[in-house]
């Protein structure tokens, strides 16, 4: 696939670390000569230094034979400008911008947003997306990520395994019958931070996270079997004071469970603009590790720690002190793949892999498949499509032994009518199922064929 990546900030290098990874040519565009060498530096791409919304850019980049176009400049305008462009001059068939602006996103305007006036076929808010990737690990104390599917009646959850675990050395296919309120399906295991799909003689042991299928109702009791109960999260502390804190902040304002939210922010008119922005959050500016500015915002009295900072560095640290402080969960956003092996040694910290989050928001639009929701699990592991049967898929009335499926993919899980589904291997697929896939990074180019 032939994709053009417009804007080598943040946003862009965590798409352009993505795609490389698979078989596809891509361009990158961007007017910051210093962002364009380092992107060539790391990546085998084509780069291109200029503004993405000119046509002579574009058509430099090959845009006339381009299966997708991503505009993903920190400017708004120019990604509506470029997708425009790229549809009218070069008929690009595909067509995804970022838009971060509440003005554009406000629904009032969805219809701005079509052929006959901005053809983007997909907009991304990524900063959104944290936001909410972060919020949904808030809700559920005790998980290190949370993805909901099937109209949230379905999750899939990740918990590192705790040292006390009461499920530690039983063989997963008697695991329901030494916790028999747990109704999961395990999806995969993360163990010295490589991915596998578990046997059933498969063994938990301390340390291992462990992804698995839940319905929304069973949720605390998943919880409780794996002897992470924690208490509901209702104070909260977030290091950094950029668009992700504000639009996680008006979450937590909107949660009538959250009893106070802080932000310290140590740039002054970003403090200033979000005190005004905001209601009940209380806005400190100040050195983000200063002594005195943690003493007033309390951090010793806190129950989460968010630190979402463009700096990995930083929120590392921040996430650090404040577990020393007495914090109970600590979540870190980072962007660079170089911290992925830290995961493992962070007893109960949460790292955010921001380049899964925003991968996984145009997903469904990269593969081939029919997918209506998709996720990466971040750090190579894999992805998790939701799919649709309808009556013209080749795959309605198989079993699913008969899809031949992978080996390192599987059928997770079926919504239908009646409920809920943790299917065997001759289960037969039904047109109207929902179907919860999960399929790793090898696997994916085989799985798209069946589901194609």
């Amino acid at each position: 696939m032939k994709i053009i990546v417009c804007g080598a900030g943040r946003i862009g290098k965590n798409l352009v670390s993505y795609l490389s990874h698979g078989n596809n040519d891509i361009i990158v565009i961007d007017t910051d000569a210093r962002r364009i060498d380092e992107i060539s530096k790391e990546w085998d791409v084509m780069t291109i230094v200029g503004n993405a919304a000119h046509p002579e850019i574009l058509e430099s980049a090959g845009a006339s034979d381009a299966d997708m176009i991503l505009a993903v400049t920190n400017d708004d305008e120019v990604n509506m400008v470029a997708c425009q462009v790229a549809d009218y001059l070069f008929n690009v068939r595909k067509k995804i911008a970022r838009i971060d602006s509440s003005e554009y996103l406000n629904p009032v305007w969805c219809t701005l947003y079509n052929e006959q006036h901005i053809p983007i076929d997909l907009i991304i808010s990524p900063d959104a997306e944290v936001a909410e990737a972060i919020y949904n690990i808030i809700k559920i104390p005790g998980t290190t990520s949370v993805m909901p599917f099937a109209d949230r009646n379905l999750y899939l959850l990740a918990i590192r395994c705790p040292d006390n675990c009461p499920l530690l050395q039983i063989p997963l296919m008697n695991i329901e019958q030494a916790a028999p309120e747990l109704h999961i399906a395990p999806v995969c295991i993360v163990r010295n931070n490589k991915s596998f799909i578990p046997s059933q003689e498969f063994a938990l042991e301390a340390g291992d996270e462990i992804f698995f299928m839940v319905e929304e109702k069973d949720i605390d009791d998943a919880i409780h079997a794996f002897g992470m109960d924690r208490p509901e999260n209702e104070k909260v502390l977030i290091f950094g004071g950029n668009q992700i804190a504000l639009l996680l902040a008006q979450k937590l304002e909107a949660d009538d469970n959250i009893s106070s939210c802080r932000i310290i922010d140590e740039d002054l008119e970003s403090s200033r603009y979000l005190a005004m922005k905001l209601n009940s959050t209380t806005v400190i500016n100040g050195e983000m590790l200063s002594d005195t500015i943690l003493d007033d915002s309390g951090i010793d009295n806190v129950d989460v720690t968010v630190s979402i900072t463009l700096k990995d560095k930083d929120n590392l640290l921040a996430s650090l002190i404040a577990k020393k402080n007495g914090a109970r969960t600590t979540i870190s956003l980072v962007n660079s793949k170089a911290y992925n092996s830290l995961v493992s040694n962070l007893s109960d910290s949460i790292i955010i892999d921001n380049s899964s989050v925003t991968v996984s928001g145009i997903l469904k639009e990269l593969r081939k498949s029919k997918i209506t929701k998709a996720y990466s699990l971040g750090r190579g592991f894999g992805e998790v499509w939701e799919l649709k049967i309808d009556e013209d898929s080749l795959i309605a009335d198989k079993k699913i032994v008969e899809l031949e499926l992978p080996e390192n993919s599987k059928i997770c899980a079926i919504s239908r009518e009646e409920g809920i589904v943790y299917p065997n291997i001759y289960e037969r697929l039904k047109v109207g199922d929902t179907v919860i896939l999960f399929c790793s990074s090898r696997a994916i180019k085989k799985v798209e064929k069946i589901f194609a």
